[in-house]
């Protein structure tokens, strides 16, 4: 049986035990247990999340642990939560970090000259504070070595499924997938941002251009196509969209392209000439030209990369 820990500590994001569900299924799912999971702080005994209730923890033992998790907390981690990593580290096959707990392995000295991610809005600061790991700053999880990490939120159960594939194979994680009713397992090349997201137009009518260009993407989606769904001249919708947006429309339509290129080549089997042609690039190479600008790769590095990063525990080799 694989025994399992989560790394409590105070202030800790109730969102964390949402990774506890998906070993829970595999359990229920084997003829016998597979996981024996446990929750652990530094001291034992009873632990205050950042919702004011508390959660019964046991130290760390003399026991051996397959897995031990470390999640985010509202409160900076104490040195005595740091040293309870990195003896836990020593103590366990695997560990990981979900959104910032990805700190807590970094300050124990864990993560050093190794690949982390963690939640967007403290990328910078990861990079900043820890400058001899490296940040992967578009990737959902990283796998190096026996140490992986996550971005934040829901992006922790991709990391637990991903964990779980590992230990028990790709059907059986496929059949807990089902069962929690999430998608199997976005590769950990998978950006952590959407573009449709980061575009936010003041008024439902771009928003409705933005929605339009999405669903087309196969369409020419010409400037003056676009101006009729917003029923305004294309002089008018020009100035209208550049302002709402920062964006020509051009260029909105050129990263929602390669938004939903990226998302074929990394969740489908399609070759890349079909998903030049379903994005509205029309052929292989101005999709290439493209993402060699937007990313600096092209199209089949990305998508070796991202299923590369699903190779559970292996390095993807990075192209530059």
């Amino acid at each position: 049986m694989h025994k399992v820990g989560f790394l409590i500590y105070p202030g800790y994001e109730p969102m964390g035990f949402a990774l506890a569900a998906p070993f829970q299924v595999a359990n229920r799912q084997a003829e016998e247990p597979v996981y024996d999971i446990r929750m652990l702080s530094s001291a034992g005994g009873p632990v205050r999340t950042s919702l004011g209730y508390d959660i019964v923890t046991e130290t760390l033992g003399d026991e051996r642990y397959d897995l031990i998790i470390v999640g985010a907390s509202i409160e900076e981690a104490s040195d005595e939560t740091v040293e309870f990593a990195r003896l836990a580290a020593s103590r366990c096959r695997r560990i990981a970090a979900t959104c910032h707990g990805a700190f807590v392995l970094a300050a124990a000295g864990l993560l050093d000259g190794r690949r982390a991610v963690t939640h967007w809005d403290r990328i910078n600061e990861l990079r900043a504070r820890y400058p001899a790991l490296i940040v992967e700053e578009d990737r959902i999880f990283v796998a190096d070595g026996a140490v992986w990490t996550s971005a934040g939120m829901t992006a922790g159960i991709d990391l637990a499924l991903a964990l779980i594939e590992q230990d028990i194979g790709l059907e059986g994680t496929r059949a807990v997938a089902r069962r929690l009713v999430v998608h199997h397992r976005r590769t950990g090349g998978q950006s952590q941002f959407s573009s449709l997201l980061e575009i936010e137009p003041q008024s439902d009518r771009m928003q409705e251009v933005l929605d339009h260009i999405r669903r087309h993407l196969v369409d020419r989606l010409s400037v003056e196509d676009l101006a009729e769904v917003a029923h305004l001249s294309s002089r008018q919708f020009n100035r209208v969209f550049l302002s709402e947006t920062g964006l020509t429309p051009a260029k909105a339509v050129e990263n929602l392209r390669l938004e939903g290129a990226r998302a074929l080549l990394e969740d489908t089997g399609h070759p890349i000439d079909v998903v030049a042609r379903l994005t509205g690039f029309g052929d292989r190479d101005r999709m290439r030209r493209t993402f060699l600008r937007a990313y600096g790769q092209p199209p089949h590095v990305v998508r070796r990369l991202a299923h590369g990063s699903a190779q559970l525990g292996q390095h993807p080799q990075i192209v530059t």
